[in-house]
């Protein structure tokens, strides 16, 4: 890589940070390299680029905010490149920094969803990383609401005259007339009718995800983000609109990151979540900040995380106390159950489910429970005990209980039923049923095939891996021409 010109004076920052992190100049120059490859860059630093800049020579581009994040994670505090004795630039495209404050978090944001709606299909190549999880949650949890989150309209320019002077038409005015979103430019007065809006529009895309599929309809939800969500984010509004302004923000970007999560992008989807417990903090929401840390647990257990996706709920746990609904503390001692069980450990997933059953048993008729936690039920949590009774291969106990989340199920939840028959099939396999398993996992194969989800895919190969101690017995030949014949 080329550098800048040396300067004069060693960059003892730096240094003391080398020193305080325990790398060495190979290590830290790694570091980089790595952090880089989930960016999609392909640097290819080494201990004598390290020499050079702690002799006071400046990384070119996003190098300084590469450099930074390396520090951030090894030392647990969010850093800068001005704190490194770099010189400040834009961020390295991530979307994993927890901002300080709600404009930063609107900037970031929205950079995000400009990005993800345009043709930037290296977005969705971005890796996942575990060690992205650390910083965000533990500012979540130790972090509060913003004091301010309202935006007043700013003064006119008043001439000599007196009279307000015709305000010159910006290049984001221009833009926005292009889009066909003029009216909502910056400084638009944000409503409730707005927010409504915001509300249905998630329970829109809410429904076509569960039913189709993440890959459905995810580029339109996206969309919608920048050309509505960011410009209401960006308009005039009092403390008590603005927090139900950034509660709507979060829910939908969390749902972007759903059915990024859905289709496979997982380094992207976990860039969504970042930013939605971002925006539930800046809306003093922090039952649905413990969602959203929840979500990340079950995108962490899909990738087999299974310590960090315990950590996760944990944290999730905590910040949201005693006080949240039932229905909302079952929800988060079912997620950490699946961590748990992904790691086999039995009696702590095993004490994890006893809890979220009792927190279930525990709600009473007339309880408020948030809109986005209704569908935790006693169908949901039978379904997580039956993923779990699966992943700790207690086969007898995982088909009853993924039997009873099936008869249990309201319709309208396509996607989740799914994945449920697929537990069920995995379970009857595991008990020797082998025609009945693979009935009902080709009538799902068939399901998953109509669907835009990779998750849905992934659990048939999961189950047809299985298969392969089987694969010339009868009900196994019959199995695949079924699947076969759905293309």
């Amino acid at each position: 890589m080329t550098e800048r010109p040396a300067q004069r004076t060693p960059n003892r920052q730096l240094a003391a940070l080398i020193a305080e992190a325990g790398f060495s100049n190979a290590g830290l120059a790694r570091r980089v390299d790595q952090l880089g490859l989930e960016h999609g860059l392909d640097l290819r630093y080494d201990k004598t680029s390290v020499t050079r800049w702690l002799r006071g020579q400046q990384p070119r581009g996003t190098t300084p905010a590469l450099i930074a994040e390396v520090f951030t994670r090894r030392l647990g505090r969010r850093l800068t490149a001005q704190d490194l004795g770099l010189d400040a630039c834009a961020p390295v495209y991530a979307g994993l920094e927890f901002a300080a404050g709600p404009e930063e978090a609107v900037d970031i944001v929205s950079g995000l969803w400009r990005k993800d709606s345009g043709s930037h299909a290296e977005l969705r190549k971005i890796a996942f990383t575990s060690a992205g999880l650390v910083v965000p949650s533990r500012d979540w949890l130790i972090g509060r609401a913003d004091e301010k989150v309202a935006r007043a309209e700013p003064p006119a320019r008043v001439p000599a005259q007196g009279r307000p002077a015709p305000r010159a038409l910006l290049p984001s005015d221009l833009l926005a007339r292009r889009r066909g979103t003029a009216e909502r430019g910056p400084g638009q007065r944000v409503t409730g009718g707005d927010i409504a809006a915001l509300r249905s529009v998630g329970e829109l895309f809410r429904t076509l995800d569960d039913a189709y599929g993440g890959g459905h309809a995810r580029q339109a939800l996206v969309r919608y983000l920048e050309h509505e969500c960011e410009p209401m984010l960006r308009g005039t509004y009092g403390e008590q609109t603005g927090r139900r302004l950034f509660a709507a923000a979060a829910d939908l970007t969390r749902l972007a990151g759903w059915t990024s999560f859905d289709i496979a992008a997982h380094g992207l989807a976990q860039r969504y979540f970042v930013q939605a417990l971002r925006l539930a903090q800046a809306a003093g929401d922090r039952p649905y900040g413990a969602y959203v840390l929840v979500t990340m647990s079950r995108q962490a257990v899909y990738l087999g995380h299974g310590r960090e996706a315990v950590q996760l709920a944990r944290v999730a746990q905590q910040g949201a106390g005693g006080s949240a609904p039932a229905a909302v503390q079952s929800l988060l001692h079912a997620a950490e159950a699946r961590g748990h069980a992904v790691l086999g450990e039995v009696r702590a997933a095993t004490a994890a489910l006893v809890r979220a059953e009792r927190a279930l048993e525990s709600a009473r008729a007339g309880d408020e429970v948030p809109y986005w936690a209704r569908f935790f039920d006693e169908a949901q949590l039978a379904d997580e005990f039956g993923h779990c009774h699966r992943d700790l291969q207690q086969f007898r106990a995982a088909a009853q209980h993924a039997e009873r989340s099936l008869q249990l199920r309201a319709p309208g939840y396509a996607r989740s039923r799914l994945f449920c028959r697929m537990v069920l099939a995995t379970a009857r396999l595991g008990l020797g049923e082998l025609d009945q398993a693979c009935q009902l996992a080709a009538e799902a194969a068939g399901q998953a095939a109509e669907m835009r989800s990779v998750r849905a895919l992934e659990y048939v190969r999961d189950f047809e891996r299985r298969l392969d101690p089987y694969r010339d017995a009868a009900p196994v030949r019959t199995y695949r021409d079924r699947v076969a014949a759905h293309g």
